[in-house]
This record gives C-alpha cells, structure tokens and sequence, in this order.
C-alpha cells in the first residue's frame, strides 16, 4: 500500500511544522509521508524544537527550513496550516490535497527562562501529536472531516 503525503505549512518553518513532520515521520511513516515548509522560512531549525522532539528519542537536527514554493508541483493528500499567519498567507493551496487549518501558538515567540520556553515548546508538540494524529487517523479510514482544528488551550 503506497504511503499518503502530509505537508505542514507554517510561517517561518523553523518549529511547528518542523516538530509536526517529525512526529509524523516518526510514528506514522508506514503510513505517512511528512514534508513541512514556510511561507517565510527562517533558514533554520529552532534548537528548542529539536531538544523537544530529542526528549522523545526523534531526530529533527537534519531537517531543514524550506520554501512553500520548492512544493507547488509536489501532489499531497493533506496539507495542513499550523499556525494562524500561514493560514492568512496560504489562504489557497494551489496544488492538490485536502487543506485544513490547525492553529497553534508559536512556541519560538516565548519568553522567559530556558525551562519556560521549553514548557511551551512541549505543550506545542504534544498538541501537535494528538490533533495531527487524530486527523490522520480519519484520513486513513476515509475522508477525514473538513474544518478548523484550533488548539488554543495550548
């Protein structure tokens, strides 16, 4: 059974997105093909976004922040916003796939302590895990629902 395409879409590509293609490259990749990218991508991975995936035995230290554009002939079953100015800058996905917003909040936007940033980086990536996974999961019995997933009590 050949594997769906999954691509996560964000901003800067730098956390969000990059944790959500992880996650899913690590736990559903006999399923699942993840790819992430950003309609303003920062040039690199955050380093709090791979110590939060790392805590979860995930390698994300080789990926890369990429352009939306390097994906525009790429075919995908779904695509998926992750944070609210993604959504505003791609209101429309030009290539195929089934397109959703879930929004989180940025985790690259906290302050505080070490400790404190890292809290919010989790918070983002356990959300991640359970809202994508659940969506995921409709998507391999079918068509999964259409709509907006917020995450906002993150």
């Amino acid at each position: 059974m050949a594997r769906k395409r999954v691509l996560f879409l964000c901003t800067g590509n730098s956390a969000r997105s990059q944790m959500a293609e992880g996650l899913v490259n690590h736990f559903l990749g006999d399923r699942w093909e993840a790819f992430s990218a950003g309609t303003a991508p920062t040039g690199y991975v955050h380093p709090l976004a791979v110590k939060a995936m790392a805590e979860l035995g995930i390698d994300i230290s080789a990926q890369r922040s990429k352009s939306v554009e390097k994906f525009r002939d790429v075919a995908f079953d779904v695509v998926i916003t992750v944070c609210d100015q993604a959504a505003q800058n791609c209101p429309l996905w030009l290539g195929g796939g089934r397109v959703t917003h879930m929004g989180f909040p940025d985790p690259a936007a906290a302050t505080g302590s070490e400790a404190e940033q890292m809290e919010v980086f989790r918070r983002v990536r356990d959300g991640l895990h359970q809202k994508v996974f659940t969506y995921l999961e409709q998507a391999k019995d079918g068509e999964p629902e259409v709509g907006l997933y917020a995450a906002r009590s993150l």
